[in-house]
């Protein structure tokens, strides 16, 4: 028998608990980096994006491409937001509560609507995207900003006054800093038409995916007691595989 073959093994040294500590802090790190700076998931609470998206779908959002460059991601790609791309955001009148809509208007372009159909500096949108249902004629919604809206209880109370600053020539321009967005449910989606522009600071990012979907009634969202929840989150449990839309999982939102 050869020495090598009598030589033994050397024994693989273990981790040592520090060594086992700081792993595991590396990994929560790195975790809670990706989460705050360049990823972050959201659930779709309302029907205003359908048939986009859907009640019920959770998306991620990349929270990083909407931004300037910055000196801690200086290889992380960056684009500038375009016409037609879905945003997520902070709701200026309702600070804490993140909307999903469609960028229609940059600063100093001039919307309006007419019969339900959105102008663009004179041009008529083609939107493929847009739900199919039209709903009932609602003449500040469809023939917007022609009419002032008040009355209209879906008003944000101060916006009829400073939307007017802002009409020229019967359409409304979007001033500096803002951008004009709007629901792919037209019929049925409170966005800038109801409550204002949309302040650039106030975006957060761009919904990536669908990771998971999952059939969910329309007014869950208000549904906010802890029993409510509770309740709802052993509905998923006992429906998670007959309530899964699963066609919808990972698909690109667009």
């Amino acid at each position: 028998m050869s020495k090598k073959a009598d030589e033994k093994k050397p024994e693989k040294q273990k981790e040592t608990l520090p060594e086992s500590i700081a792993g595991i802090a590396s990994v929560l790190v790195s975790g809670l980096f990706i989460i705050t700076f360049v990823m972050q998931a959201f659930e779709i609470p309302t029907g205003s994006m359908e048939n986009t998206l859907l009640i019920g779908d959770h998306v991620f959002v990349d929270r990083m491409t909407p931004t300037s460059k910055a000196w801690y991601m200086p290889l992380e790609a960056h684009s500038k937001i375009k016409h037609g791309d879905i945003i997520v955001f902070l709701k200026p009148s309702e600070p804490g509560l993140y909307l999903v809509k469609r960028i229609i208007g940059f600063p100093g372009d001039r919307i309006h609507l007419k019969d339900g159909v959105v102008y663009r500096n004179g041009e008529a949108l083609k939107e493929p995207y847009l739900n199919p249902d039209h709903g009932s004629p609602n003449a500040y919604r469809d023939n917007f900003p022609a009419f002032s809206g008040a009355g209209d209880s879906n008003v944000l109370a101060e916006w009829p006054l400073l939307m007017r600053e802002h009409v020229q020539g019967g359409e409304l321009v979007v001033p500096p800093g803002n951008y004009f967005g709007m629901g792919d449910n037209r019929a049925n989606s409170l966005d800038s038409r109801y409550w204002g522009f949309i302040p650039q600071e106030y975006v957060v990012g761009r919904p990536l995916f669908i990771y998971w979907s999952f059939m969910t009634p329309s007014d869950q969202y208000a549904h906010t007691e802890w029993s409510e929840r509770t309740a709802f989150l052993f509905h998923i449990v006992i429906h998670f595989f007959d309530q899964t839309r699963w066609s919808r999982m990972f698909r690109i939102v667009r």
